[in-house]
């Protein structure tokens, strides 16, 4: 089932978006995360309750446990179909832990309860996040579904996970007249990473006016004099972006840049 199938039946259903507990009982003997070795630990957190679920998740972070990645996404699958109004903390939490985690198991399974669906309603949010945090790989369907969600976090995030497809880099140049600025800069970014001259105007401004390393690494490709300008600038202005500003110019494709990163080498030098 792909991200745009129908969705399933939510028997959590409220007309707010909050988190919420699991109708799971807890009546069991409380677990204590520390003492459980990894294979027993792993075996917990399949079987886990709401009372137990978010300690035993955090204990599989802190030791980085990648043996722990098949639970997790176990206990996300486990709501699958529900909280689409609101966050089932379980689902949350193993979210959370899986980004934490950070290996490529970890970014596969993600990509594929994005794929699959398994997370709907305010949590895909948390897994768009990770799916990013992780590099994790979508389908071109599940991109450019994600790039029209109705939230700009789901959007500007699936900005972060596009590849360079036709029909994706469509949506991108669109997107830079997106009502949330956020989601434009997030564009712009992503088409100037992969050498789309569209983004120029955003990218400009933004180093201009909000320049960072990520809009300076965004410009490089496509940069113009105009660019070689403003990055000289930041390099004599903004002590942070130095570094990165005359590392850009050194790498241009542009035959006043490395001329001006070197005198301003030296001049920075003096």
């Amino acid at each position: 089932m792909s991200l745009l199938s129908e969705q399933q039946l939510d028997l959590f259903s409220h007309t707010r978006a909050a988190v919420v507990a699991s109708s799971r009982p807890t009546s069991s003997p409380a677990v204590v995360p520390t003492a459980l070795d990894d294979e027993a630990l792993i075996a917990a957190i399949a079987e886990s309750s709401l009372a137990d679920s978010s300690m035993l998740i955090a204990e599989a972070v802190r030791r980085r446990l990648a043996a722990a990645v098949p639970a997790l996404a176990a206990l996300c699958r486990r709501f699958a179909g529900f909280g689409i109004a609101r966050i089932l903390p379980e689902q949350a939490a193993a979210l959370e832990a899986l980004a934490e985690i950070g290996d490529p198991d970890a970014a596969r399974v993600v990509g594929q309860l994005i794929e699959h669906a398994v997370v709907q309603g305010p949590a895909l949010k948390i897994a768009v996040s990770a799916a990013v945090r992780l590099r994790a790989t979508l389908s071109v369907e599940v991109v450019r579904s994600l790039l029209r969600h109705a939230d700009p976090g789901i959007r500007a995030d699936a900005c972060r996970c596009v590849r360079p497809v036709p029909e994706v880099i469509a949506l991108l140049v669109d997107l830079l007249d997106d009502l949330d600025q956020t989601v434009a800069a997030a564009a712009a970014h992503a088409l100037g990473q992969i050498g789309r001259t569209e983004a120029l105007p955003t990218l400009k401004r933004l180093l201009r006016d909000q320049p960072t390393a990520d809009v300076i690494d965004a410009i490089s490709p496509i940069a113009d004099e105009e660019c070689v300008v403003l990055l000289g600038r930041i390099a004599r202005t903004t002590p942070g972006l130095t570094a990165a500003a005359l590392d850009a110019l050194e790498n241009l494709d542009h035959p006043r840049a490395s001329a001006l990163a070197a005198g301003l080498r030296q001049l920075l030098a003096a």
